[in-house]
């Protein structure tokens, strides 16, 4: 290929321009789901007797550096972008919803947002702002303090995923499958991988295609990369929450942490149980004698709880998890409260 001929070849590259809306529709379709599968209802109906109600459509200015600047935190217009975020849920105290769409920022000591929390919860596959801030708020109303929500960036990959039914099946092959497609697709079009990649790209130590310099996934997601830098550098946080794919999430992120940061962790997943790692401190996995799609992610393995529910925690729904209560009857002393 002579160099004359690269700028040619270059316009039939895909162009983030033309990938984002499609993203940004994909997103707000799945904040849709979101409705049937996480308590939004409980989430909005406690925030508006406060006075206030969730904003949730995107506005012109999607400009998230501007939209932290917003003066109610409840905001979350970033709904539909696709680059992901991490966001404080706190059920008590205003502000109820901080975010951060840098995960240094997030890490950082004296402005950042970690000091604030002890626990971290994960949405399932293709989740918004809108189902990772309701799962968030049914921890921090268990636990009685700030929980951590880590809102997953979407990208193309994600949409292949989606395509082999991460929804409704096969969850756990679509999962393995997509960190070869994301590699793939960050040699072939490496404008349009970026897309979806932003809160990967801000973790100090995340990896690149070779040549394209695109973020790509260590450990099977971005959400787990995400969560591995977290917890690589954070002391304190000793409660892992996840629901659906948010449950392998986890199980993918920890895999390599030392032993002694194992040991003090709790692990909770809801809809999907995960093979459990001999160093963990405790897992409490609770699975719905109803749900099929749960069963089908499971890979085989047995929960420590079977709860006489279905895959959704929305509870205006009949026979659905209640996350906050179940959270409630398994706490250990080491998560009762900050350390």
């Amino acid at each position: 290929m002579t160099r004359s001929s690269t700028p040619f070849l270059s316009n039939f590259e895909v162009q983030p321009s033309q990938v984002e809306p499609l993203l940004r529709t994909l997103r707000f379709a799945n904040a849709m789901l979101d409705y049937a599968f996480y308590d939004v209802p409980a989430f909005r109906d406690a925030l508006m007797k406060e006075g206030v109600d969730i904003v949730w459509k995107d506005s012109v200015q999607s400009d998230p550096a501007e939209q932290q600047q917003l003066p109610e935190q409840v905001n979350l217009t970033a709904l539909a972008n696709p680059e992901g975020a991490i966001l404080i849920v706190d059920a008590k105290n205003s502000p109820h919803i901080r975010r951060f769409y840098n995960v240094e920022k997030f890490l950082d000591k004296k402005e950042g947002g970690v000091q604030l929390i002890d626990a971290i919860s994960v949405s399932g596959v293709g989740s918004s702002a809108l189902g990772s801030a309701a799962l968030a708020w049914n921890a921090s109303t268990a636990l009685g303090r700030p929980v951590a929500a880590v809102v997953p960036g979407y990208g193309l990959a994600d949409v292949v995923q989606q395509a082999l039914g991460g929804w409704f099946g096969f969850e756990m092959y679509s999962y393995w499958l997509k960190q070869p497609v994301q590699a793939w697709l960050a040699q072939v079009v490496p404008g349009a991988a970026r897309v979806g990649r932003h809160l990967l790209a801000t973790t100090s130590d995340h990896a690149t295609a070779s040549g394209t310099g695109v973020p790509v996934f260590r450990r099977g997601s971005g959400s787990s990369d995400v969560l591995h830098a977290i917890l690589k550098r954070s002391e304190h946080i000793n409660l892992l929450m996840g629901h659906s794919k948010g449950a392998l999430v986890i199980e993918n992120a920890i895999v390599d942490l030392p032993v002694e940061q194992l040991k003090r962790l709790q692990v909770l997943t809801f809809g999907c149980v995960i093979s459990e790692l001999g160093n963990v401190g405790r897992y409490d996995q609770f699975l719905g004698s109803l749900d099929g799609l749960g069963m089908l992610n499971s890979g085989g393995n047995c929960p420590e709880h079977t709860v006489p529910d279905w895959h959704s925690t929305n509870r205006a729904l009949p026979l659905t998890m209640p996350v906050s209560q179940l959270t409630g009857t398994v706490l250990t002393p080491a998560t009762e409260r900050p350390t």
